[in-house]
């Protein structure tokens, strides 16, 4: 895809989705009120993973504790997270969507971008735009910003310029005024370290940026530094990819109800999130070969960590063993960890990976696979916990990852593929 083609691009983003969700299922108890999801709902105790806009007012921000929360907002509403239902909205939201072009890329459960270039049948890209929202709104009783550009990394900044429930155009010629004078973390794609770093080199904004030598950004950045300038100018060639292309990774998080600090607690963690990105992994019939941790402390920071296998796997346990060595060797014990994620990535489909078999356990090997198979059929007639090892046998937060009402992750997709059999079409 070259810059040369005209395109046009719109990013959809659900406001304040989760809460927004639950407003619309019962809003006579939610509508217009300060709510805030989060874990542990009963005990006072968890972290937010969302607020209301009406919350966001009074000061309440996502990542805060729930003790946080209700001391700037003391009538804040708390309610405990429902990822059925939030599944269901994010399917008949992108089916809207999905009416204007077969070119819809979804990023997470509350966001998507969509290419409707060809779909000039429709009206404009910006009366498409309109019309999604207007039907997004009446259908389902959900806000969402819409950002219009000629690319995803303009439509993504444009989406958030205006919230909620906006459509806002940002046309590569109007970068220079309207972003230039902003700091450099505030370009999609630019981190806070990374911000640190451009501002020890006297670049502050974007605009800044985008004066920037590109052989001195290169030298320093490598290639990420050639692609930081063209950004800050508003170029971005990348495609939209319908999520029916194969997935390049599978990954899985969970922001913990109570920071962790000592490593069995963590390993648990660890544990249960081996075995649902696994599971995950062989309903897709793929294997991987590179496995990445994600950690996040109580101060947001979060690091990423990743190493290969010695060979490919769709294995729980490998994945275990290796996620469990690389926390160990990148986090000190007694540091506290609000979440935790593991992402597969290398990933290849079975049939078509060689794999060696260890000479000691290559007899074993076709009995294990399937006995794994037979459990993962049990558990996907009868439920998570139909089936489990002994290391899962726990009443710690870490067994909530297996309930998928109370526990996701907006960056998974899987059930916008039609691979998730828990997933129903909503009426």
């Amino acid at each position: 895809m070259t810059g040369d083609k005209r395109r046009y691009i719109l990013h959809i983003d659900m406001n304040a989705f989760y809460c927004s969700v639950h407003a619309a299922e019962q809003p006579d108890m939610y509508k217009g009120k300060p709510t805030g999801v989060a874990g542990s709902v009963e005990l006072r105790k968890g972290i937010l993973v969302t607020s209301s806009y009406e919350a966001r007012a009074r000061g309440v921000r996502t990542g805060m504790t729930v003790r946080q929360a209700m001391a700037l907002c003391p009538d804040l509403i708390l309610i405990a997270p429902d990822f059925d239902l939030y599944r269901k909205y994010s399917r008949a939201f992108m089916r809207i969507a999905g009416n204007y072009t077969p070119m819809l890329e979804a990023v997470s459960i509350d966001e998507c971008y969509l290419d409707v270039t060809g779909s000039g049948q429709f009206g404009t890209p910006l009366e498409i735009a309109e019309t999604i929202r207007r039907r997004v709104r009446e259908e389902l009783s959900l806000p969402c910003s819409i950002g219009v550009a000629p690319n995803k990394l303009l439509a993504k900044m444009a989406s958030d310029m205006r919230k909620p429930d906006a459509v806002t155009v940002l046309r590569r010629r109007d970068v220079p005024a309207l972003l230039w004078g902003k700091p450099c973390q505030t370009l999609f794609g630019i981190g806070s370290k990374t911000a640190d770093k451009l501002k020890r080199l006297n670049i502050r904004t974007i605009g800044e940026l985008a004066a920037a030598d590109e052989g001195m950004l290169t030298a320093k950045f490598g290639i990420y530094g050639a692609w930081m300038k063209r950004a800050a100018h508003g170029i971005d060639d990348s495609p939209v990819q319908p999520l029916s292309e194969a997935a390049k990774s599978i990954g899985h998080t969970t922001t913990l109800p109570a920071d962790l600090t000592e490593r069995e607690q963590y390993r648990r963690v660890l544990l249960n999130l081996a075995d649902q990105t696994t599971r995950r992994l062989r309903r897709q019939g793929l294997m991987c070969s590179t496995v990445q941790i994600a950690i996040r402390d109580p101060a947001m920071r979060t690091i990423t960590r990743a190493a290969g296998l010695t060979a490919p796997t769709d294995a729980a346990d490998a994945v275990y063993k290796e996620a469990c060595r690389l926390m160990d060797h990148h986090w000190r014990e007694g540091d506290p960890v609000r979440l935790l994620g593991i992402t597969l990535q290398g990933l290849s489909p079975k049939k078509e990976t060689a794999v060696q078999l260890d000479l000691f356990s290559y007899e074993e090997s076709p009995r294990r696979e399937k006995l794994v198979q037979t459990m993962d059929r049990l558990r996907d007639k009868f439920g998570e916990a139909a089936v489990l090892t002994a290391g899962m046998l726990s009443d710690d937060p870490s067994a909530l990852i297996r309930n998928k009402k109370i526990r996701g992750t907006s960056l998974e997709k899987d059930f916008l593929r039609g691979e998730d059999p828990e997933a129903g079409m909503p009426d």
